[in-house]
């Protein structure tokens, strides 16, 4: 029943990382005269973590990422069995959102679903950037991100703001990020998308795959090995 519970909370807060998340880019972002733009967008990515890790932290750990799950494994912090399921939830949270936010955006005249707000390189990235220039930015923000994670919620941190620095970093990577390939650091995030996006998206999805969790499988042993076992000397 506690595995069910954590399932629970890893679907429905996913869900609410892509609603949010990529519901602002969608909906908000380019709206003439009053859009969000990147920064809001940005905003909008930092504020779901935040205020699911509030919601649901305490039930699952608030994963929302199959990066960060196979990341917290690295580190130690998650037992290996759960990965599998873990990663199957968010997938799931994650698809149904974007089935949701179609159905929203499909509601407005002249929709066409293009991009979707998927994840790209060369020609899908918002900047044109090359697949190196792509696969470099998520694997080291997606490192950087698991470093903050593990190291807000390590016993020595100040208690009850892990939240806000995951939250506000997750903020960061987007403002960096966005004009990179659209910003993933989340494989869920990535899936669900571009199950909704023209071919492209699918076509250039492993990269949305490999790069952050091979980012995140790093910076879990790196955090392991240099920082994990503060204090207990």
């Amino acid at each position: 029943m506690d595995l069910v519970r954590k399932l629970a909370a890893e679907a429905m807060g996913t869900f609410w990382l892509v609603a949010g998340g990529c519901g602002s880019a969608l909906l908000a972002a380019g709206v003439p005269d009053v859009g969000i733009g990147w920064l809001g967008v940005s905003a909008a990515f930092g504020l779901t973590v935040l205020t699911m890790a509030y919601a649901v932290g305490h039930v699952s750990g608030c994963h929302l990422n199959p990066a960060v799950s196979v990341g917290l494994v690295a580190a130690g912090r998650m037992p290996p069995k759960d990965l599998f399921p873990y990663v199957v939830a968010q997938l799931v949270g994650g698809a149904l959102a974007a089935g949701v936010l179609y159905t929203i955006a499909s509601g407005a005249p002249g929709f066409a679903a293009g991009g979707f707000a998927a994840n790209g390189f060369g020609d899908h990235s918002p900047g044109h950037y090359s697949l190196v220039a792509g696969f470099v930015a998520e694997a080291v923000l997606t490192g950087m991100f698991l470093m903050v994670i593990l190291g807000s919620t390590h016993r020595r941190a100040p208690a009850g703001m892990a939240p806000v620095a995951i939250g506000l970093c997750l903020t960061l990577i987007h403002l960096i990020s966005i004009p990179v390939t659209n910003t993933s650091v989340n494989p869920a995030r990535s899936t669900a998308m571009a199950l909704f996006a023209e071919p492209w998206a699918l076509q250039q999805l492993w990269l949305f795959w490999l790069a952050p969790v091979l980012g995140a499988a790093i910076a879990g042993v790196a955090h392991r090995v240099l920082f994990e076992d503060l204090g207990d000397a």
